[in-house]
């Protein structure tokens, strides 16, 4: 099968791109626009988790997109794989260790592994969203023809 690199695997890239740093984006720009207007700095730490969607539907163009293309496909799959299994993780141990359901009070080991869990969500996201700039890059970038022979 022939890579396609039409408009249409470009548009899957550029969509799906900003699908997955907006949950990444969202939080900062609502800081600082309420720094901004109130003087106070007020960070949403879990808004990546609940736009967790819009990175799901982002990376599964973005895995598509790798696919038309036939680039990129391996860590565009693993950062989507991450993406999708750490929030599934960090709200297991959650669900096991009472913090779910409000057994245990927020602190301690507990807290730490879902907090954890969250900031590696985050740097999934990171890693899939870098990857779609590459190969939005890839696309729109004309490979050269090689000279046949020895550089020199």
């Amino acid at each position: 099968m022939k890579d396609k690199r039409d408009v249409f695997t470009k548009i899957l890239v550029i969509v799906g791109a900003i699908l997955v740093w907006i949950p990444l984006l969202a939080p900062v720009l609502f800081a600082g626009i309420a720094l901004i207007e109130s003087g106070v700095f007020r960070f949403d730490y879990l808004m990546p988790a609940e736009l967790f969607f819009l990175a799901l539907i982002g990376g599964v163009l973005l895995i598509w997109a790798a696919l038309r293309a036939r680039a990129r496909r391996a860590l565009i799959g693993g950062g989507f794989a991450a993406a999708v299994g750490l929030p599934v993780v960090g709200q297991v141990i959650a669900s096991v260790t009472g913090l779910a359901s409000g057994d245990v009070e927020p602190g301690g080991w507990q807290w730490a592994l879902v907090v954890g869990a969250l900031v590696a969500y985050c740097l999934a996201l990171v890693v899939l969203g870098v990857d779609g700039i590459l190969l939005l890059y890839d696309l729109f970038h004309k490979p050269r023809p090689s000279a046949g022979g020895a550089s020199g």
